[in-house]
């Protein structure tokens, strides 16, 4: 089945004005059977927002609006699709305790959902990962080099994945090298797909679905998928499922390399290989 697993929504502060009707319908028209609506869960009360707009997540007033329209959309194509309700819910350290109220408050809502990591902590300061080249520049100078900014992300990635957020945790890990995003600028250390493997390890070990996420295959500094080729590859000898996700921002994307991925899970070649 047709399915795409991580797609954002125009509640997205740093996404478009695209409405939910046209999502739903690009999606109708690619032939795909279900989607997963999974906004930007709002931030846990008493955490800054590190990137200077502020914008990495739903805003909490907008997050009952949120529900309804999503509802309303479920509804109104339920002929045609199955439309998902869900939430890409961030993991930052430190604030387990809030991050398992909000599941526990909205856990019953919810159809689907993916953990991701966006935000590191080192030395007492939070940074955004993913936000801008200069943004990981950042994040290399305070955690030390290069290499020490890769195993900050993985270890992060690794208290996600053993973290107890209660009953409501999301099964889904969302694209576990997103660390790769800048690769072509600030490239991965040598033993990259020995430290995913053992994550791939804790994600097998812990019942859990992989984010295959196509969005760093448009991004200018990755031009490769989370996670990338030879690691989507162990993670499929592993017997870890691998849940298609174009993490599109705007209508135009749902389904976005779509092709590259039954590559992969057929086993045929890739551009990258």
């Amino acid at each position: 089945m047709k399915f795409d697993g991580h797609i954002h929504t125009p509640f997205c502060p740093h996404g478009s004005p695209d409405s939910l009707k046209s999502y739903a319908e690009r999606a109708i028209v690619l032939g795909f059977k279900e989607i997963s609506f999974t906004e930007h869960a709002p931030l846990p009360e008493g955490f800054s927002d590190p990137v200077p707009e502020k914008d990495s997540a739903l805003p909490i007033d907008q997050l009952e609006p949120y529900l309804h329209a999503i509802h309303d959309v479920k509804k109104a194509y339920s002929k045609e699709i199955r439309i998902n309700l869900g939430f890409e819910v961030d993991y930052i350290e430190g604030f387990e305790s809030a991050t398992s109220k909000f599941l526990n408050d909205y856990g019953e809502a919810m159809d689907d959902s993916i953990l991701s990591v966006h935000f590191l902590l080192n030395n007492g300061s939070y940074y955004c990962l993913d936000y801008s080249e200069e943004g990981f520049e950042e994040i290399c100078r305070a955690a030390g080099s290069i290499e020490q900014t890769y195993d900050l992300y993985y270890r992060t990635v690794e208290k996600s994945i053993l973290s107890d957020l209660g009953t409501w945790k999301p099964k889904r890990i969302g694209h576990i090298t997103l660390a790769h995003k800048f690769q072509k600028l600030f490239p991965a250390p040598g033993q990259d797909l020995e430290r995913i493997s053992s994550l791939l390890d804790l994600i097998k070990a812990g019942g859990y679905e992989l984010d295959y996420n196509t969005a760093g295959l448009r991004k200018k500094h990755c031009q490769n998928a989370y996670p990338y080729d030879s690691a989507a590859r162990l993670a499929i000898e592993k017997g870890i499922p691998l849940v298609f996700g174009s993490d599109a921002h705007i209508a135009s994307d749902i389904g976005a390399d779509y092709a590259y991925y039954q590559k992969l899970i057929t086993g045929l070649p890739l551009s990258s290989e």
